[in-house]
C-alpha cells in the first residue's frame, strides 16, 4: 500500500512517552487528530501506571528521558511485566549502540528528532496495519456467521452496521431510531433482527439504546 489511509489509526489507543514538555505538547496535539485515545507521559513510572489501567496498541517512546532510558524500559515491561506491544522509538542521537539495542529488542521502527508528523503517522500506520487487517477479518468474519443466524434478507445492511459500529468492548450504543437514521430499513425490521440476535444470546440490551454482542454465541458457517 503506497498510499497509507491514516484514518484507519482511529480505532488504536497510543502511550506516547517524551520528557521534553514542549514536544510532548505539539506532538500529542497533532496525534489526537488521528488516534482513538493518545496517553501522553513523562516518565517511565507513568507509563507503567498506564499500560496497567488501559489497553494500548502501541507506544511511542523516546530513549534518553531525563534520569531513564526508554530502551531499558521496554526491556522491562517485557521481560518483568510480560507485555509485549509494537513500539515505535524516537531519539536526537543516531549511535550505533542504540540502533543495535533497539534491533536486539525487536523494536518495531525508530525515527531520528526532530519528529516529522508525516513520517511518524506513517510509522504507526505500518506498525498498527497487522492489527487493523486482523481486524477486518474477524468484522468480516463475524458479519458471515451473523448472517448465517438470520434468514431476512432485508436484515444483512444492518448486520454489517452493528458489526462496524461495535467499539473495543463489543457494545453496541444506538436505539432504534438512531440505527434508522442511518440504515433503510423499517422499525419492524429491527425489532425482528434484534428479537432473533436477543434469543441466540448473541444480542443482549444492557439498557435502552445500549447492547453487548457476544460472538462466541455465533453460529459456525457450514
Amino acid at each position: 500500500m503506497n498510499r497509507r489511509d491514516f484514518e484507519l489509526l482511529n480505532g488504536f489507543s497510543i502511550l506516547y512517552i517524551e520528557d521534553e514538555a514542549d514536544l510532548l505538547k505539539h506532538t500529542t496535539a497533532v496525534l489526537e487528530d488521528f488516534t482513538k485515545h493518545i496517553f501522553a507521559v513523562q516518565t517511565c513510572f507513568e507509563a507503567t501506571k498506564v499500560l496497567q489501567n488501559n489497553h494500548i496498541d502501541v507506544i511511542i517512546s523516546d530513549i534518553l528521558l531525563k534520569n531513564e532510558n526508554g530502551i531499558e524500559f521496554l526491556q522491562h515491561i517485557k521481560q518483568d511485566l510480560g507485555i509485549n506491544i509494537p513500539t515505535i522509538l524516537t531519539t536526537a542521537h543516531t549511535d550505533t549502540e542504540h540502533l543495535l539495542d533497539a534491533i536486539k529488542l525487536k523494536v518495531e521502527n525508530y525515527i531520528v528528532k526532530p519528529i516529522n508528523i508525516k513520517e511518524l503517522l506513517n510509522a504507526l500506520h505500518d506498525v498498527l496495519m497487522p492489527k487493523i487487517q486482523q481486524k477486518e477479518i474477524n468484522r468480516s468474519y463475524n458479519i458471515i456467521k451473523t448472517i448465517s443466524a438470520v434468514t431476512d434478507g432485508k436484515q444483512v445492511d444492518l448486520i454489517r452496521f452493528i458489526i462496524k459500529n461495535l467499539d473495543d468492548d463489543n457494545i453496541l450504543n444506538f436505539s432504534y431510531s438512531e440505527i434508522m437514521d442511518r440504515v433503510v430499513v423499517s422499525k419492524p425490521t429491527v425489532i425482528k433482527l434484534f428479537k432473533s440476535l436477543s434469543d441466540q444470546g448473541i444480542l443482549t440490551k444492557i439498557q435502552n439504546g445500549k447492547y453487548r454482542f457476544d460472538e462466541t454465541k455465533l453460529p459456525i458457517p457450514e
